[in-house]
Formats: C-alpha cells, structure tokens, sequence
C-alpha cells in the first residue's frame, strides 16, 4: 500500500500543473483554438447570417440609389446604411457572446451565483460604445467602400458609358449625394431619436433603448456627412488664408530648416505611426468591444483612473465652475470617445501581464496578414482563363477567407479577456491554482 501511496503522488500533482499552464500567457493560442473547437458551429452561423442580412443591405441601398425621386431615395439608403452598422454590430456581440460559455470567467461567475445574461442585455450596453469606436477608428469606411463596389458591379457598363459621355450616373454617389438643406432636416429628427433614447438608457429605462439610442447616433453622423462636406468645402478656403493656420505652415517650414534633424524625425513618425495603430490600438479597440460584451467594466473616464493619481485631479476639476467643466468635456469628447474605453481595455488586460497584450496583439496581426496570403493563395488557385469566371469564384473566397479570420479573431479576443480576468482573479484569491475547467481556487480535500 505505500509503494501505491508513493506512485500516486505525482499523478495528484499533474492537474495543478497543467491548469497553471493553461493561465500561463503564452497558452493564448492553444485557449483560442481551445474556444472555437468548442464553438464552431454558432460562430459560423452568426457569421454567415450577418453576412447575409449585410450583404441583402447594401444591395437594396444600392438599388434604391437610382431612379426618380432621387433625394427621397438617398434619405432611404442612409437609413439602409445605419442598418448595416447596426448589423456588424448584432454580428460581433452575437458571435462573442455564444462563446462566453466556453470560459473559465464565465464559469467562475456562475459559480458565485450571477445568473446568465441575455444576449439583448450585451447588445444594449455594447451599442453605444461600439457605434463610437466604429465611426472614430474608421471602420465604416470599409462599409461605404463596399457599398460602392456593390453599385458599380450592379451596371458597370453604365458607369464607364456615362463617363465618356460627360454624364453623371449617380453610381458610388449614393452616400455623398444628400442635399444639405434635406441633410440638415434628417439631422434633425435622428438627433431627436439619440436624444430621447440616451436619456432612457442613462436612466436603465427600456429594454431597447440603448440600441434605438445607437441607431440615432449612427443616424445623425451620417445624415450629417453631406451637411458638413457642403460646409467644410465652403470654409476651406476661408480656413487655409487665416492667420493662425499660416503661421503654423510657416513654424513648421521653418523648424525643419533651422532644427537638425527635425524632417527626418516628422518624416519617421509618419512612416511609423499608421503601423503602430495596425499593430496595437486596432487590437486594442477590439478586445474593448470583446471586454463590454462580457461585461467587465463601465467605459467612463472615472473607471479607467481609478486607483491612479489622476483620480485625485478629477476630484479637484469637479470642484471648479460648471462652465469649466463644461468647456472641459468639450474639447475633450473627441479624445475621450476615442481613446478612454481603450485605456480601459489596456488597464485590464495589464492585469493579466504585459506578455499576455504583446502576444495577443501579435496573434491579431499575424492572423490578418495571414488572412492576406489566404487571400492570395484562394485566388491563385481559382484562376482561369475563362473571361470574368472571377465574378463567380472571387466573392466565395473574400467569404471563406473572413470566415476563418473572423472566427479567430473572436476567439482570441474572448481567450485575451479569460485569460487576463482568471488570472486576475487568481490573485485576488492568494495565487492559487485553478483546476478542472473552472477559476475558483483549489480546496483542501477532506481528511479521511
């Protein structure tokens, strides 16, 4: 029996190891892969059905974007537009939600007794965020993008006809092409529409409210593009003669004649800097999304200082006077929209230590430039000599390529945030391992 008790022991002590293992940074790959095993099949249907309903979208708007009644229309297609934000935005949260029952986190929770959240709670509280992320980092320009080449593909002989002709077709102008005085008016009621929505949703009142409020938010951003292009087009002139921007061109010129160095300097920046937004705030802005959908922290200002020393510098501004607060949270709300729920994301996954944001960050890029040589690799591979096969055979490529990258991108962002909340939690609890798929720390098994 104690030869028995001597062999057992290092089979007591293997789970131990193997959990610690699975907490460790480095094992973000293999809890990806762990994940979408686990989740494949929602994920693909969440994928293709947003997919679809996108697609369908924007090629009703690109049909209604013709025809007679053509500033009627183009109200229509900014409505469509709006639409198919709202649905990348019910795609992401549906996707990242059918996983969270694959994480440790998610167990934990469980087990401490938080009931299971609906996936219209994640939606309401994820919508407003996302629609400022959306519209601040840009990525409704690959919508409008893709809008245009769905209208261009609809009568391409057209466009080129009407371009030799002198004629405007109207193709790729649905979304430029709103008048402003109608721009002004759509305005109007969409901002009405966020007004009385927001303040529902900052009252916790209605189900459907921060979504609604969303949808006016988007609403109104876009009704607004052709309002402000008119406006920024008849002030640029104005803009570019006064005296302050003059004198900055001026500095500038100047600085990089008289500072040794400052034109290479101004020059690397330039070269650097798109890289590392690619490289790290992309990510970063979509583990945020990631880590709202699972509910881990509000995005406002306080949370993302709290514990800091600038908590007690906020404690001081909201002392001042109104109006300088006021003048404050103005010049301030680009910078805040942009870049506060990031810091909070950063701030999170922090806690789960820097390797964990490095590897996930180079697991993100990897995995789109991967999807990059896919692409290639797919198209390589249906060529053919047959004239415009490419028609039939490009766009299941484009979908299976985004298939594969969306959905470990998904299950890295979800692997990223179970990862840095269990090992957070871990710690809070004395460091002590986790074992059998769950985060709650090992007991002392009763004596016998």
């Amino acid at each position: 029996m104690s030869g028995t008790s001597a062999l057992a022991a290092p089979r007591q002590d293997a789970a131990p190891r193997r959990a610690s293992w699975r907490l460790s940074p480095y094992a973000l790959p293999l809890n990806a892969l762990r994940i979408l095993a686990k989740c494949a099949l929602p994920l693909i249907l969440w994928f293709s059905a947003g997919r679809l309903v996108r697609w369908a979208l924007l090629l009703l708007a690109a049909t209604i974007s013709h025809g007679s009644w053509y500033q009627a229309r183009l109200v229509v297609v900014m409505f469509l537009f709006t639409l198919v934000v709202m649905t990348s935005l019910a795609t992401t949260v549906g996707m990242l939600y059918v996983i969270r029952e694959a994480l440790l986190e998610t167990q934990a929770r469980r087990a401490g007794g938080e009931a299971k959240e609906s996936l219209l709670n994640a939606l309401n509280r994820t919508a407003l965020v996302f629609a400022g992320i959306y519209m601040t980092w840009g990525f409704v320009a690959d919508d409008a993008r893709e809008f245009s080449g769905i209208d261009v593909m609809r009568q391409p002989d057209r466009y080129i006809l009407d371009a030799g002709s002198g004629d405007d077709s109207g193709v790729m102008r649905g979304l430029i092409s709103l008048d402003p005085k109608v721009s002004l008016a759509t305005m109007a009621v969409a901002y009405a529409v966020k007004w009385y929505f927001g303040r529902r949703h900052e009252a916790g009142e209605g189900r459907f409210s921060g979504m609604l409020a969303t949808f006016g938010e988007l609403a109104f951003a876009f009704y607004g593009l052709n309002a402000i292009a008119a406006a920024v087009g008849a002030r640029s002139d104005w803009i570019g003669h006064r005296s302050a921007v003059t004198a900055w061109h001026d500095f500038a010129a100047s600085a990089e004649d008289g500072v040794p160095g400052w034109k290479q300097v101004s020059e690397w920046l330039g070269d650097v800097w798109p890289h590392v937004i690619d490289a790290l705030a992309i990510p970063l802005t979509w583990l945020t999304i990631g880590i709202l959908v699972y509910g881990a922290y509000a995005e406002d200002t306080r949370t993302t200082i709290r514990g800091t020393r600038l908590e007690q510098a906020a404690v001081h501004l909201e002392r001042t006077h109104n109006w300088t607060r006021l003048a404050l949270a103005k010049l301030s709300a680009g910078w805040t929209a942009r870049w506060i729920p990031l810091l909070n994301s950063l701030r999170l996954t922090a806690r789960g230590g820097a390797p964990l944001f490095g590897l996930f960050a180079l697991c993100y890029v990897g995995l789109h430039i991967g999807g990059d040589y896919l692409l290639r690799a797919g198209r390589y591979l249906t060529a053919s000599e047959e004239p415009y096969l490419w028609f039939a055979t490009g766009e299941p490529v484009v979908y299976v390529v985004d298939l594969v990258v969306t959905l470990m991108t998904m299950c890295l962002i979800a692997a990223t945030f179970d990862l840095a909340s269990t090992r957070a939690r871990v710690r809070a609890n004395g460091g002590a391992p986790v074992t059998g798929g769950t985060a709650e720390p090992d007991r002392p098994s009763p004596a016998r």
